[in-house]
């Protein structure tokens, strides 16, 4: 009698998202392991083994698996990441001391790479609002001036192939897989190490100008803003300010407005309401609008207009930011995905509840925050922890507020656990939070019950 296979979360890691994908192929091409391992000369068990990521390929088994599979590239495409997951892996084994070595236990252990000790400089680096209003100025005024791209080996043919590009495409998606699953403080060394290496090679031999360099411009810019949001998700808003703003320079010299007015608004704004400045937020917002929102599609319309609306409730103008959730719901009413640009897809109506909820989380109102908590929470991926957590932390502030105080910490427990499996700053900033709105109660034996769960669950949220 067979095994039942080993159930694989492709957002777990590099090993199992490649692990899924020969799974899916070989069965797709109706082979068993042992008959794939006789055609690509490979043993069953290794193609078993690393099926259930067990085992990193070697790029020769990679080669003839994705032959043997026609996957036309899309397993050689993974390569990269798995190099470089596996460089992380070897350095990590490296560092780590010999069986009986008893040594300094002060500091924090430095992941590969470094990261560790690299957020706490960062986190050193203050927010700065004022550089804001500069950077906006100069997206809008680029919009009416030719494009003039310096990046790359510019008046040279691309040496950057489609291939090089697909591959990519492909990480990114990855890391972005990774990153909702596992939060920033488990992926962002990953992310950095590809954008140092394989990324600005790309970038070195291409030009904003050539056929595939716009393009190429346009991905490098989807990189450094998954480098911002990770930088907030360790707590380093100034490194996330920089981040954005070099994804907004890149998506100017690809000439790309839509996307450099999303960057501006929904990161930029974002990043400036996280760090209690929503002056500035809207600001930031309000420009996005004015530069793009005619040529802007549906999705990208109903994403700037919720965070001028966020920036509306934060400030207390409650007749301004419901206006502005109704023209954002209005708009990703009319949207259809296949017309909509890949980056902006992830906005569905579970992202804009979401929005909706914080706005009246802000505004006081703690029914309508629930009502939104309620849908965006049911149509959220799971895979998405990092979002779940947030919103589930949320959702009990809301019921301390309303006064349910049994259904807010037996929420809050849920959030603690999805918060457990992270490695995310702002889910341990959200459960402070949580446990900062139960105070007014800490008489009670619920909020006592739950202090203790988070001092045992996840002590890094203990107060």
């Amino acid at each position: 009698m067979g095994q039942t296979p080993r159930t694989l979360q492709p957002a777990v890691s590099e090993r199992h998202f490649f692990g899924a994908e020969l799974r899916r192929l070989r069965e797709q091409a109706q082979l068993s392991q042992a008959r794939l391992g006789s055609m690509i000369r490979f043993s069953p068990d290794l193609i078993r083994r690393v099926e259930t990521a067990d085992r990193f390929p070697s790029r020769q088994f990679v080669e003839a698996c994705d032959t043997a599979l026609a996957a036309g590239g899309a397993l050689l495409r993974l390569l990269p990441l798995l190099e470089a997951k596996r460089s992380v892996d070897r350095e990590a084994r490296a560092l780590r001391p010999a069986a009986g070595y008893v040594g300094p236990v002060a500091s924090p252990p430095a992941t590969a790479s470094g990261y560790v000790e690299h957020g706490h400089l960062v986190r050193r680096v203050p927010f700065q609002p004022g550089v804001l209003d500069r950077a906006a100025l100069d997206w809008l005024n680029a919009l009416h001036s030719p494009n003039n791209p310096t990046s790359g080996r510019p008046n040279s043919t691309s040496r950057v192939s489609e291939d090089e590009f697909a591959a990519a495409e492909t990480a990114l998606a990855v890391f972005r897989q990774l990153d909702h699953a596992q939060g920033a403080g488990r992926v962002h060394a990953q992310v950095q190490r590809y954008i140092e290496g394989e990324l600005n090679r790309l970038l070195a031999h291409t030009s904003a100008a050539d056929p595939i360099g716009r393009r190429l411009f346009t991905l490098a810019a989807g990189f450094f803003e998954l480098c911002g949001y990770q930088a907030v998700d360790t707590g380093a808003h100034g490194l996330a300010q920089r981040r954005y703003l070099r994804a907004l320079r890149l998506a100017q010299e690809a000439d790309d407005h839509c996307y450099g007015g999303y960057l501006l608004a929904v990161n930029i704004g974002h990043l400036a309401l996280h760090c209690n400045h929503p002056e500035a937020s809207l600001r930031m917002a309000a420009t996005a609008l004015t530069g793009c929102e005619a040529q802007a599609t549906p999705a990208i319309r109903a994403a700037l207009h919720a965070v001028v609306a966020r920036a509306h409730a934060r400030l207390g103008h409650e007749t301004d930011s419901v206006a502005h959730l109704g023209v954002a719901e209005k708009q990703l009413g009319r949207s259809r995905p296949e017309d909509e640009p890949e980056w902006i897809r992830y906005f569905t109506s579970a992202y804009l509840a979401d929005e909706l909820a914080h706005c009246f989380h802000d505004l006081g109102q703690p029914p309508q925050t629930q009502r939104h908590l309620g849908d965006a929470l049911t149509s959220l991926s799971p895979s998405h922890v990092r979002r779940v957590a947030i919103d589930t932390a949320l959702l009990a502030s809301s019921l301390a507020a309303a006064g349910r105080i049994d259904e807010a910490c037996a929420t809050a427990r849920q959030a603690v656990d999805h918060a457990a499996k992270t490695a995310s700053h702002r889910c341990l900033q959200r459960i402070v939070d949580v446990q900062v709105d139960l105070d007014p109660y800490r008489g009670e034996s619920e909020v006592r019950e739950l202090s203790d769960y988070v001092r045992h669950r996840l002590p890094l949220a203990a107060v």
